[in-house]
């Protein structure tokens, strides 16, 4: 019976980023960190590679890839610019910001989705980082994990989702934010909200007017299906107060702050702070996944600041 391929970690030293640079010149793909969560990294310029991502996650391919940049300097080489855009990426990058932007012809029909547009990002981690600059080219990398499944925030989680299915993963430890990055798409005089993220709707107003995007005006960049990040148990919303359901007994808990209702089979409690939840929050979902519980309930955040953003990762999880 041939061996049952299981991806390897690897650390980031400078041998292993010249090895995982070869791996990407060839063709390969691999998982890599991010300040965000763990990505699945490709050559942006090699369609053959990027088909790759979309095949080993189970992702349609309308759904369009973030293209990671190295500098604020490749962005203009990468899409069509304007002052929004420049005076996004001089206050938040490197950063868990994406921007929508007209796409230049050198980005392949397939990282788009055929859509005119391109989804762009300059990522804080140093590894990520070393990995683009190490390569010489734009990294299209989606989250690593199977598609519409929760986010992995360490290397062992890309393991689990993809192990079979991909060769390696550079271990750059937990993700700092743990939320995927906030998408605005950039035009005109007003700012959209496809996604929030770590970058908050406040602080993007501080640049320009936000305006929020809908997920019924169809697919316009990464992260906008009604249905994501969603364990494989049933996750439900408690209702306004909190009380336990019925089916308490047999159902999981995530719940923020130390007074969850009681009477669960298992709980985890996150700070009821937002920044102090966010990192926490996708790995306890996971755990509460695996448990064995017949449904997941979880509570809720005030929707200001990163708490948007759970919130939003919270009703996706929970669609359908």
């Amino acid at each position: 019976m041939p061996r049952k391929l299981t991806a390897r970690i690897f650390r980031g030293t400078p041998r292993n980023l010249s090895f995982l640079a070869r791996c990407l010149r060839a063709g390969d793909i691999v998982g890599v960190p991010t300040e965000t969560v763990y990505g699945l990294a490709a050559d942006a310029l090699n369609p053959r590679a990027c088909q790759k991502i979309f095949t080993a996650k189970g992702r349609p391919t309308t759904d369009p890839l973030i293209v990671h940049i190295a500098a604020l300097d490749e962005l203009d080489a990468i899409a069509v610019t304007n002052a929004a855009a420049l005076r996004l990426a001089q206050k938040f990058w490197p950063g868990p910001l994406t921007m929508v932007l007209p796409a230049r012809e050198i980005v392949p029909d397939l990282v788009r989705s055929g859509l005119p547009t391109v989804a762009l990002r300059c990522s804080a981690h140093p590894v990520m980082a070393a990995v683009i600059e190490s390569l010489g080219r734009p990294v299209a990398a989606p989250s690593a994990n199977r598609f519409g499944r929760i986010s992995p925030v360490m290397a062992a989680h890309v393991v689990e989702e993809l192990g079979a299915r991909i060769p390696l993963v550079l271990d750059g430890g937990p993700c700092w934010h743990g939320l995927e990055s906030t998408i605005v798409a950039v035009g005109g005089s007003e700012l959209v909200l496809l996604r929030p993220g770590p970058v908050t709707r406040e602080a993007l107003q501080s640049v320009a007017p936000v305006v929020p995007g809908s997920l019924d005006s169809g697919i316009s960049a990464p992260g906008m299906l009604a249905s994501h990040y969603a364990p494989r148990t049933p996750l439900r919303l408690l209702a306004q107060g909190g009380e336990a359901p019925p089916d308490a007994a047999e159902s999981g808990l995530l719940f923020f702050g130390p007074d969850g209702p009681a009477g669960f089979a298992c709980t985890e409690s996150l700070p009821c702070g937002a920044e102090d939840a966010a990192p926490l929050f996708f790995a306890a979902l996971r755990r509460l996944d695996a448990s064995g519980v017949r449904c997941i309930y979880a509570g809720a955040l005030p929707e200001s600041g990163l708490g948007l953003a759970i919130m939003d990762r919270l009703r996706r999880a929970a669609h359908g």
